[in-house]
């Protein structure tokens, strides 16, 4: 159907107007009743956050998210912007999207006072109804609210004049959705002057005699150290908001594993040969078993456990998915120094995760250089878990068995793939234990091709977990390890 593009026109077809809150009610209402899911892509929510979420849409109540870092609250708030109508009719040329039938602006009534029905309507889509503001101490009041233009006074307008104004980024959001990230970061007189947008619903600007009654949905987010440390949110704000609704990490490792394989960037290098460099169909192939996966989920929730961690800045989930990202890329770096199109990250390339880990979390120590051994620690640790997880402790006697003659393996970054599969060849136990391992992962394994890399991978962490539970002991020099009896 095509668009009036007059308020007469508007008029003929029965459009009827709504304020936002209810436009957003109707939405959430129609998609709760249908079983569909508010966001896409947000995940561990399900029965924390998003009920809360939904009963603040269904109240039409503004809304303050606390909670860490990388708790996927910006995101949850651009997604607010699917629970608009599509399209919206609007004042053309207004700059604060005048509701046709309800106008607040100068330059809206002036309009329609001159031209009547025949009003010339524009059509605006959901996504430019949103608007953000990072609250910083430099923000202003009229940034937020508005302020004189002087180009529109020099331009021969009086001061009186209400169209000499420049709206600031609360108006523009008119009849839709504005968000405050870091809320308390705003100075606290910069605040106050929220106050009238979250209960009078209208803005003041200068020593104008005008009042412009605005139709926004206010959505903030805040860090609960915010609070104390790097400010607060004032008690009469805090007051207004309808809603305070805490968020979470991930509640359990599989969680993690989701967000993680769904955020995380693939390294793709399909369209080029490691031997020519050349582009050929094919090319290096990344697969990452679910055992790896698991083991940097577990990391980032042994992180959140540990009492050597800042647990007040967070640990973000942000970390997993990026040490699954330089996970990937040690491999693929070992791969290509070697020549090997398959690609499988293994426990030995789990060092490489020091770079990303380093700026994602806050150790609390009071000895130099002990960062590094505290990092390592929550790793060896991570790998121990997931290791218990796959085998129980007598499980694996075979293996710790064919140890006992002095028999030695090796593992590291100059061995290839086939190197682990000579090694299987002379050691049933452990070709057992790793093919079991292999198994349990198959779901996650993209290429046939690549089972003796994944078998390289089940084989370190067979190794690792042993030496890790007492079971075998090893010696670590430059990029090789060692593994022995303990005998």
């Amino acid at each position: 159907m095509t668009q009036p593009t007059t308020l007469g026109e508007l008029r003929k077809i029965g459009w009827v107007s709504r304020p936002v809150k209810e436009e957003m009610r109707a939405n959430a209402a129609k998609a709760i009743a249908a079983s569909e899911p508010l966001f896409e892509g947000v995940l561990g929510y399900e029965n924390t956050v998003l009920p809360q979420l939904e009963n603040a849409m269904l109240a039409g109540h503004d809304v303050v998210f606390l909670g860490e870092r990388g708790q996927a609250k910006t995101r949850m708030i651009r997604s607010l912007v699917n629970l608009l109508d599509e399209w919206m009719p609007y004042i053309e040329g207004s700059e604060i999207f005048d509701d046709p039938y309800h106008p607040v602006s100068r330059h809206a009534l002036d309009l329609i006072a001159e031209h009547g029905d025949d009003t010339p309507i524009a059509w605006a889509h959901r996504d430019v109804r949103y608007g953000e503001k990072l609250a910083t101490p430099d923000t202003s009041i009229a940034d937020l609210i508005g302020e004189v233009d002087p180009i529109k006074v020099a331009e021969g307008r009086y001061l009186s004049d209400e169209l000499t104004l420049h709206y600031g980024l609360v108006p523009r959001t008119n009849r839709g959705i504005f968000a405050i990230n870091e809320l308390p970061d705003l100075a606290e007189r910069i605040q106050v002057g929220l106050l009238n947008v979250l209960e009078e619903r209208d803005v003041q600007i200068r020593g104008y005699k005008i009042r412009l009654p605005l139709d926004v949905l206010l959505v903030a987010t805040a860090n609960p150290e915010d609070y104390t440390n790097r400010g607060r949110i004032i008690t009469p704000l805090k007051d207004r908001f309808g809603a305070q609704i805490r968020t979470h990490y991930p509640l359990d490792v599989d969680t993690e594993m989701d967000i993680a394989s769904a955020e995380a960037r693939p390294l793709d290098l399909q369209g080029i040969d490691v031997g020519t460099g050349e582009g050929v169909p094919g090319g290096v192939i990344v697969t990452l078993p679910d055992f790896m996966a698991e083991i940097v989920a577990t990391f980032s929730h042994v992180a959140r456990a540990s009492s050597q961690v800042n647990q007040r800045s967070g640990v973000s989930v942000r970390m997993t998915v990026t040490n699954t990202e330089t996970l990937a890329a040690n491999a693929t770096r070992r791969a290509l120094q070697r020549g090997e199109r398959h690609v499988v990250p293994r426990v030995s390339d789990l060092e490489s995760l020091m770079s990303s880990t380093a700026g994602k979390i806050e150790i609390e120590s009071m000895e130099e250089g002990r960062d590094g051994k505290i990092v390592e620690t929550m790793l060896k640790a991570a790998v121990l878990e997931v290791f218990k997880n796959r085998f129980s402790p007598d499980e694996l006697s075979d293996v710790v068995a064919s140890f006992g003659e002095g028999k030695v393996v090796h593992t590291g970054d100059d061995l290839g793939s086939e190197a682990y599969m000579e090694l299987l060849a002379g050691n049933q136990a452990l070709a057992v234990a790793a093919e079991s391992l292999v198994a349990a992962s198959a779901d996650r394994q993209s290429d046939e091709g690549a089972a003796p890399a994944v078998l390289a991978s089940a084989i370190e962490l067979v190794l690792e977990g042993l030496h890790l539970s007492k079971r075998l002991n090893k010696e670590h020099v430059g990029a090789r390890a060692t593994y022995r009896s303990r005998g």
